[in-house]
């Protein structure tokens, strides 16, 4: 079963990572597309986690539970291996897109995007296998209590006392003790934004998904449920969430790079409104009919994120002379960027944004192209 709602929402949280993690410019970024220092958010901030939410969302119409909302089903034959090779097969892509070009196994980094993506799939889908939805809500709740309790109660080995400091928490103790500096994200040198312990509450907003994934889909267990009222319940839920995430800001700061468990609540809750509109408008209202381009987005969303990342790097293998004619060579990625577009710019922050929106309608057109011939390549 799919979920048009679903797809199209998919669809432009993909949309949305593709364009803040190709501006034209990075040293000219459009302040929107840029994260938050440390404590806080931007809306960057918030495509991540809705995209793990998503995952959390689709499990449930894609995998055949053990436990149904009336009771105990009937076990799928391989299942759980099924779920483990897809989670390692997204490990490893982005594992290869860290090692790409260079395959320098010393240096590389072993976290990433996809890294967490296959690992909180592989979770999430053997708890959503092997437990009920009440379970599911209490595993999250558990989650997001231990780690708050983990990182501003355990004193940090090394320094003495629990902090949330971007170089001295308990997170970047264990990044730099088990991934080692040579490891982990460079720009950050002794930690990972999406490191070994942040990625534990990940799981949490994963499982949010899986509620909201379970509410959608009480039709199919009997329910009367009017599907605008499962839009709005879902919608008001998600508003809950992200009040209770911003009450629990000042006991732990609201923080992408920790993935603290105010930014869990904070992120599933925008999330789940975020559903809850798309839903009402498009699989109960029947409208918001230009919703077929983001529905190409979110039928490839592995496969575009991937070549996204791939094929700009195999581009700026080909080096060419500087386009003010300066003996300097520069990637093709950056020669087109500042042969074509930085020059129709005063405004080189203007010009950064154009670069990112330009290879985001690149996209367009190549999955609008492959959505109408239906090809669709699953991970």
């Amino acid at each position: 079963m799919r979920l048009r709602s679903l797809d199209a929402f998919r669809g432009l949280t993909v949309a949305a990572m593709i364009l803040v993690n190709n501006p034209g410019d990075w040293g000219h970024l459009y302040a929107p597309l840029a994260h938050a220092p440390w404590n806080g958010w931007t809306p960057t901030d918030l495509i991540f986690p809705f995209f793990l939410f998503i995952v959390g969302v689709s499990i449930t119409f894609a995998l055949k539970p053990a436990y149904g909302l009336y009771g105990r089903q009937d076990e799928t034959t391989g299942a759980v291996t099924k779920i483990i090779k897809r989670g390692l097969i997204l490990f490893m892509l982005g594992f290869f897109l860290n090692l790409f070009p260079r395959f320098d196994f010393s240096n590389v980094r072993i976290m990433g995007v996809l890294q967490r993506i296959g690992l909180v799939y592989i979770a999430c889908a053997l708890i959503y296998r092997k437990t009920t939805p009440s379970q599911q809500l209490l595993i999250a709740v558990l989650i997001l209590v231990s780690y708050y309790l983990m990182m501003t109660v355990i004193p940090v080995p090394g320094i003495g006392y629990p902090n949330l400091e971007p170089e001295t928490n308990l997170a970047a103790w264990l990044d730099y003790t088990v991934l080692t500096p040579a490891h982990v994200y460079r720009a950050a040198k002794v930690w990972d934004p999406e490191g070994l312990l942040s990625t534990y509450p990940a799981v949490a907003t994963s499982l949010l998904g899986l509620l909201a994934g379970y509410w959608l889909q009480t039709k199919n267990y009997g329910s009367s449920i009017r599907e605008s009222q499962k839009a709005l319940f879902l919608f008001l839920s998600g508003v809950a969430l992200a009040v209770l995430g911003t009450l629990f800001n000042p006991a732990f700061p609201i923080n992408k790079a920790l993935w603290t468990s105010s930014y869990v609540l904070l992120a599933g809750g925008l999330a789940m409104c975020g559903l809850a509109i798309f839903y009402y408008l498009i699989d109960v209202r029947k409208g918001f009919r230009w919703n077929g381009v983001l529905v190409a987005f979110g039928v490839n969303p592995i496969t575009v994120f991937f070549l996204s990342g791939l094929i700009p790097r195999i581009m700026n293998l080909i080096q060419l002379p500087y386009p003010n004619g300066t003996e300097t060579k520069v990637g093709l990625i950056q020669y087109l960027y500042k042969g074509f577009i930085a020059p129709q710019f005063a405004d080189p922050t203007m010009a950064s944004l154009a670069g990112a929106l330009t290879l985001v309608t690149i996209w367009a057109v190549i999955l609008w192209i492959m959505y109408k011939r239906r090809i669709i390549i699953k991970v």
